[in-house]
């Protein structure tokens, strides 16, 4: 149960591919695998420590007021995130731009402490954080990996294309992510598919 409560965020239920939730960070800093692993870290941070604030808390919020305190506590992580990037990873934090400060409205956080957290025991709700936060951060990490691979020929800046390689400049775009996401979205409804 606990194995399956982590992995249905990679697939069953991932917040890109299947849900398509996020998407505002997911097109804009996928232009690398550094970026894409960067937001998807800051992501499970925020999702992780705002679900186990909205469990702890969520027999003593008014009904009537729960989205405004939930909105708080992310807002609260959110703000720990972007200081930190910027203290310590200031090109990082540079990359990421708006688009970290904007996790605070992120539907895949918010949703999960108004659909999860706040009616589930803590360990199913830390449980979901992880797997939903490992899963959008996995997601990130795939498009980013192409669209740097085949917009650059890196990953990571790694050379990994040979030296006759023509970079995809469309990939390093906006239109490059819808195209990647696209392919991905289709790609997994095709193996779904198959596997019914």
């Amino acid at each position: 149960m606990k194995k399956q409560q982590i992995l249905k965020g990679f697939w069953e239920q991932n917040p890109i591919f299947r849900q398509l939730l996020g998407m505002c960070p997911t097109l804009a800093v996928t232009t690398t695998a550094e970026n894409g692993l960067a937001m998807g870290l800051a992501v499970i941070f925020v999702l992780f420590f705002s679900e186990l604030a909205v469990t702890s808390i969520k027999k003593i919020v008014p009904h009537q007021v729960r989205i405004a305190v939930y909105t708080v506590i992310i807002a609260t992580f959110v703000t720990i995130v972007d200081i930190f990037l910027k203290a310590q990873f200031p090109q990082i934090s540079k990359n990421l731009g708006p688009y970290v400060p904007l996790i605070i409205v992120n539907c895949i956080i918010l949703g999960r402490c108004e659909a999860f957290a706040s009616k589930n025991k803590l360990s199913n709700s830390l449980l979901d954080a992880l797997g939903m936060g490992a899963g959008f951060c996995w997601g990130l990490l795939v498009l980013g990996s192409i669209r740097e691979l085949l917009g650059a020929g890196n990953i990571f800046g790694f050379k990994l294309m040979p030296a006759g390689f023509n970079p995809l400049v469309v990939m390093i775009l906006p239109a490059g992510a819808f195209l990647v996401l696209g392919f991905l979205v289709a790609l997994m409804n095709r193996v779904e598919q198959w596997k019914t």
